[in-house]
């Protein structure tokens, strides 16, 4: 198990786990971020990740990234 961070960019991913204060999870969890979902990173600029999710493209800060573990 790795942070999203890590992963690399164009591989598939399936999310095992969301961290975090439960704000924080609930709106990764809305975004999309659910436990055994799948995740690709599509590419990061700025220190944000732009990554695939449920079929959409969301952007997310490198700190919540770190927060999604794949």
């Amino acid at each position: 198990m790795m942070p999203l961070t890590l992963a690399g960019i164009g591989e598939e991913n399936i999310i095992k786990k969301v961290g975090g204060k439960p704000e924080v999870k609930q709106h990764l969890e809305n975004l999309g971020f659910v436990v055994g979902g799948s995740v690709t990173i599509v590419n990061t600029l700025g220190g944000n990740v732009i990554v695939n999710v449920k079929e959409s493209r969301v952007a997310i800060s490198r700190e919540m990234a770190q927060k999604i573990m794949v």
